[in-house]
């Protein structure tokens, strides 16, 4: 029996999707599901759902590792393997998409560096392995024998979307704004490496903290290993290049040093770093010359950001009664292969539906849809800036509790004992529609005045409530554990009973009612709005967790309630309430001393 190529594609949609040949033989009411094994063994269906597999767990790691502050160095190997495996499949995928082309196309683009003429040819030879034979090649991170034509292979694993980022490389402020996860990282660190040796021009990073800013020198490692056979070192790394020495530094935006440095700057993710007119200042006095550019991206925040107005050309009008009704390209002018705007910005605006387009088939975007409710998915996905009007919690707050965490003297994360002998409460959070939990660790304060320290957060997968109480457990080794607050819901509760054996004096149930919800969220607001508590600023996700609460009625319309997405954004909603099952150890009248002292006991 012949089938139509939409039966087909439907099927492998739904294959893809993860259902089983079964239920999709219902769906399309097939009468047999031999034809969809036989599908997925004829066009490797298979294969495809492994890589996406492989690319989904790869991508999700890298980004929970990204956040961890003054990582172990356990969590410095992992990662680093980690991005070395992202680079070597991009590797993979572009030399498997040219011999399916039997190289035959061009893929060829204006590479724009300062000058704005050189040129790449993605399609010659590589001749990087011959160049590294060269006799007498001896100096440190030496990449004088590299040309244009070398980036080639790099050029090729690119998206669409990417290389229309490259194409406007002869633009002096590039802002861009993108949705999660489509490799903007990758990108950057590539174009850095590129233009540092085609050019001998130094490449400046500035994150919201120094772990964050470290991501794009273990890219660039990667990328130089990988399609160069290169082993850099150095931080800086420092090439020799065919120009000069070209330094690549990469900075946290509390750096004392940073404002000392001149070169192109690349600004990531400005929406969640705090202070930002002190931070635009800082980039533009590293690229005040001409010949530098500036490169801004970042997902998007909240209307409230500092950086709101940066974005929207509003910055630029301040003070210009002339300016006041200019008009800047449309949001969807933005998204179609980006404009220069009256501020001369080239603006640039991509979307998960445009990264699809753009050739990235590494999610499902229907899934996404399903997965998460419709606010979240238009700020993670599509571009769109959240209204904080309506939430409990206002951005300008939640900056002010968002540090560099490498200013914590007292805590050394890489240490069997991270934190000494000084106490830690932890919070569990089971999710309510999602496999996966969330456990963070917090410092309280000792001494008056001094604030809660969000140490260590951590997301499990899988409803296995052993598995979590094995990790709890390993919490447990490290630190001097006196209280951990346990949501008893669903696999909570399973959670709880172990816990509350294993360590009964220190495990709390918390039951969710109304009254006990309210009792949480007030606790929050009392230590966020009062300045005391704090996370390292590459804590997005903690931040976006906060302004998702809202206030509401309850069904009966009787009394004031919050709630929350409770959706699985890597811990997005579940990180606000694990903390509030910490922090909510101190009376909400914190003025009084608790009044039980077994914890010194110790």
């Amino acid at each position: 029996m012949a089938y139509s190529p939409e039966i087909r594609e439907a099927a492998k949609r739904l294959y893809l999707k993860r259902w089983t040949p079964d239920e999709i033989r219902l769906d399309l009411k097939l009468p047999s599901n031999r034809i969809i094994y036989y599908w997925a063994d004829k066009y490797g269906w298979r294969d495809l759902l492994r890589e996406e597999e492989v690319d989904e767990a790869i991508a999700r790691r890298i980004v929970l590792l990204t956040d961890i502050q003054d990582k172990s160095g356990n969590q410095i190997k992992e990662l680093d393997m980690l991005i070395n495996q992202h680079v070597r499949l991009k590797k993979q995928r572009m030399e498997a998409e040219r011999s399916a082309l039997n190289e035959g196309n061009s893929f060829g683009s204006t590479n724009a560096n300062k000058g704005g003429n050189s040129k790449i040819n993605p399609t010659a030879d590589n001749n990087v392995g011959e160049g590294n034979k060269r006799k007498g090649r001896k100096k440190k991170n030496d990449v004088s024998h590299l040309t244009a034509d070398d980036f080639g292979p790099w050029y090729a694993s690119l998206f669409e979307y990417q290389k229309k980022m490259h194409e406007n490389l002869h633009q002096r402020i590039r802002n861009i704004l993108k949705s999660r996860q489509i490799g903007a990282t990758y990108y950057f660190a590539g174009e850095a490496f590129e233009q540092a040796v085609l050019t001998g021009d130094p490449q400046i990073f500035l994150s919201a903290s120094r772990s964050q800013a470290e991501v794009f020198r273990s890219y660039i490692i990667a990328i130089a290993h990988e399609f160069f056979e290169i082993e850099l070192t150095g931080n800086p790394i420092v090439l020799n290049t065919a120009h000069g020495a070209a330094e690549l530094r990469f900075l946290s935006t509390n750096s004392k040093t940073a404002q000392s440095y001149h070169g192109h700057v690349y600004v990531d993710e400005y929406f969640w770093i705090g202070k930002f007119d002190v931070l635009n200042k800082l980039a533009s006095a590293m690229a005040t010359h001409s010949n530098w550019r500036k490169t801004y991206f970042s997902t998007p925040s909240t209307k409230a950001h500092p950086a709101y107005p940066f974005w929207t050309g509003d910055h630029w009008r301040k003070g210009k009664p002339e300016r006041e009704e200019v008009e800047f390209p449309t949001f969807d002018q933005m998204r179609d292969g980006g404009r220069v705007c009256p501020d001369k910005q080239w603006r640039y605006v991509v979307t998960i539906e445009d990264a699809l387009a753009g050739g990235c088939e590494l999610f499902d975007i229907d899934e996404l849809r399903d997965e998460y409710n419709g606010d979240d998915f238009a700020n993670l996905f599509m571009c769109i800036f959240v209204d904080d009007a309506d939430s409990v919690f206002k951005f300008s707050d939640l900056e002010k509790c968002m540090v560099e965490a490498a200013r914590w003297q007292d805590y050394k994360p890489a240490a069997p004992r991270p934190f000494g002998n000084r106490e830690v409460w932890l919070g569990y959070d089971p999710s309510r529609t999602r496999d996966n939990a969330t456990l963070v660790v917090v410092a309280p304060g000792e001494k008056k005045g001094e604030k809660f320290r969000v140490l260590e957060k951590h997301y499990w997968r899988g409803m296995n409530f052993s598995h979590h109480v094995a990790e709890i457990q390993k919490i447990y080794a490290k630190y001097r554990v006196t209280y951990i607050g346990v949501d008893t819901t669903g696999i909570g509760a399973g959670v709880f009973d172990s816990i509350s054996t294993l360590y009964p004096r220190e495990a709390t149930a918390i039951h969710y009612s109304v009254g006990s919800k309210t009792r949480l969220v007030l606790k929050m607001i009392d230590v966020i709005e009062g300045g005391r508590i704090e996370w390292d600023a590459g804590h997005k996700d903690i931040a976006m967790s906060c302004l998702s609460i809202r206030r509401t009625v309850t069904d009966s319309g009787g009394a004031i309630t919050f709630k929350a997405s409770r959706d699985n954004v890597t811990g997005h909603a579940d990180v606000f309430f694990a903390i509030a099952h910490a922090v909510i150890n101190e009376p909400l009248n914190y003025e009084h001393k608790r009044t039980s002292s077994w914890a010194m006991q110790h």
